[in-house]
């Protein structure tokens, strides 16, 4: 007899049908190999006693506070423990019950939906400007269309093109200049009809840019302003665009004072939920969305949102992350801008085995050929 612990990220389904069970039993036996954890906080102690007792009776759990038996606080904050099988069983049970509890159960059926992703694309970077963070992003004119064929080359699926640098106290530029600095690179990419060998991305919200590269092949409009702005919203209708909404806190002249959140993983959610029901009240239909790494955020709050952003797969959506040669490296381990491509590439797999579906990434060659590896890894 052997005996081996396998890991908890294996393909379940894989080793059952491997394992020649039943294909009836396929999706029962896989269901009890997936675990949640789910943080419910200020919970009615009423709710927390009913729901700890009906998870116990199908062999989950329900960790609570000292007190909440003898009902010591009127709310308390608890994790819910329970395969998903479980968690589909439990979220019927809680639909009737009082207390608030139909509405939780409501929100633990999307649980049991979320689906990770089974593609990753990257998303590579060209900076048309000057005072981008990272100087080897940053090119003009023909060496941009020089870069591009290079990230073509390289495996990119798609190129993001910025004129305006967005990173913390960056200095504000007209939208005239950032016309002026984008244009000559959006016209060689119409008239070399480059957006027939890979997607293209406008990293802007000033409609004049973003109109102008929609009219030259563009498909992706990158606000970083989560289509604050109604004309961008009427724009990516009008074209039929893949909207990217991404969560920031302030602007890029203020987001990185003292940022503060009453719940990071609640308050990005409810502000993408809230901008997606906007982008499609304008017939906004193909939406990505962004959590906004560095954008507003301190280390932990940046670390959460990587290592939780399973939460925001309920969303339906695809999830795009950068986190490419940010500055919250530097934070763990000193380091040069020039020398963060490790820790990069550490955090954009751990996106990526969470749920991130696109990467945005300085540097192409590299991203892909750490996802390959990764890919042989979770075929087995």
């Amino acid at each position: 007899m052997q005996i081996e612990k396998l890991s908890n990220a294996i393909d379940a389904k894989k080793y059952l049908r491997e394992l020649g069970v039943d294909g009836g039993g396929l999706d029962i036996l896989a269901s009890k190999m997936k675990h949640h954890v789910i943080y419910i906080r200020d919970l009615h102690v009423g709710a927390a006693n009913i729901l700890k007792q009906d998870a116990l009776s199908i062999g989950a759990d329900l960790a609570v506070p000292r007190g909440t038996v003898i009902a010591a606080t009127r709310h308390v904050d608890c994790i819910l423990i329970a395969t998903d099988k479980q968690l589909k069983t439990l979220s019927k049970k809680e639909l009737m019950q009082p207390f608030g509890l139909g509405e939780l159960a409501k929100k633990l059926q999307e649980f049991t939906t979320i689906r990770m992703p089974q593609h990753v694309e990257i998303m590579g970077i060209i900076n048309a400007n000057s005072d981008s963070f990272y100087s080897n992003s940053r090119f003009r004119d023909a060496h941009a269309i020089d870069a591009i064929l290079k990230m073509i080359e390289e495996g990119a699926d798609i190129i993001d093109i910025g004129g305006v640098s967005s990173r913390p106290n960056a200095p504000k530029v007209s939208v005239e200049e950032e016309f002026e600095r984008v244009k000559p690179i959006l016209d060689a990419i119409a008239n070399e009809r480059l957006y027939e060998k890979v997607k293209f991305s406008i990293d802007s919200y000033e409609p004049l840019v973003i109109s102008h590269a929609l009219e030259s092949g563009f498909k992706i409009v990158n606000d970083i302003t989560g289509l604050q702005n109604d004309e961008v919203c009427k724009l990516c209708a009008a074209y039929d665009a893949t909207a990217v909404i991404m969560h920031m806190q302030g602007t890029p002249q203020t987001m990185q004072e003292n940022p503060e959140y009453e719940n990071i993983l609640s308050d990005v959610y409810t502000f993408l939920k809230e901008r997606i029901l906007k982008a499609e009240s304008f017939g906004v239909s193909d939406i990505i969305v962004d959590v906004g790494i560095g954008f507003g955020k301190s280390l932990e709050d940046n670390l959460m949102l990587i290592k939780h952003l399973e939460n925001f797969l309920t969303l339906k959506r695809q999830i795009l992350v950068g986190a490419s040669r940010k500055s919250m490296i530097d934070k763990i381990s000193a380091s040069s801008i020039e020398d963060r491509l490790s820790g990069t590439i550490a955090l954009h797999l751990e996106a990526v085995n969470n749920g991130a579906s696109i990467i945005r990434v300085h540097d192409v060659k590299e991203h892909l050929q750490a996802l390959k590896i990764k890919k042989a890894l979770d075929t087995l």
